[in-house]
């Protein structure tokens, strides 16, 4: 196991503590939470940078990699609402677009072309991760809550802009592809004609189909 993989796993086992310190009430438990957020998130930064310097990029780091991005947000962002600082309704709509972005990449995969992550997309994370420690902080700098509140409507924001943009993407890119198959003319044969026989009026071309 290389050193990118490493510590997206340790991504990964950053969320049931994140989980912990976010809903458990003590002196300084929201300081520790935020800690292991950024924590988490620098992570993201170093394993893809560190996978591309030594050229380490392999298939199960580039499947866990969303993965655990996913479960690292999806986990603080859900912790939230049960702390009662951001509105379910918010949530709904994020989550959703990372599962609904998550499929359309897998319908990608299967036909055969890779969905770039795009600059907006980027945009997107770096502005869930600001968020979500500016909210976390809120009730120890109830000051920062007008803030809080103008970056979660930027995050659900980048969130729809940018799943229009992938699912465009798709689209265009599926539309081209469609295009470039070569369409074959149906022909139909009359009862009791051998399929063999020329019909009047067919072209060679109608033979060869009818022939195939």
């Amino acid at each position: 196991m290389n050193l990118p993989i490493s510590l997206t796993l340790l991504r990964i086992f950053f969320v049931p503590l994140l989980v912990v310190l976010l809903l458990t009430k003590g002196q300084n438990m929201d300081l520790w939470a935020v800690g292991v957020f950024l924590l988490a998130a620098t992570t993201d930064l170093l394993d893809g940078y560190l996978a591309r310097t030594r050229g380490q990029i392999t298939t199960l780091g580039i499947l866990l990699d969303p993965i655990a991005d996913k479960l690292l947000i999806t986990a603080a962002l859900i912790s939230l609402v049960e702390m009662r600082l951001i509105p379910a309704w918010m949530v709904v709509i994020i989550v959703g677009r990372e599962f609904a972005v998550t499929g359309l990449r897998g319908i990608a995969s299967a036909e055969g072309f890779v969905l770039e992550p795009s600059e907006l997309g980027k945009t997107k994370m770096v502005s869930q991760v600001v968020a979500i420690t500016v909210i976390a902080l809120e009730r120890r700098y109830p000051v920062l809550h007008p803030l809080g509140e103008l970056l979660l409507w930027l995050v659900v924001a980048f969130a729809l802009i940018s799943a229009v943009q992938y699912f465009w993407s798709f689209w265009r890119e599926l539309d081209v592809r469609l295009k470039r198959v070569p369409q074959r003319r149906l022909v139909i044969l009359r009862m009791g004609r051998s399929p063999d026989a020329p019909l009047a009026g067919r072209s060679e071309e109608e033979e060869d189909v009818a022939a195939q």
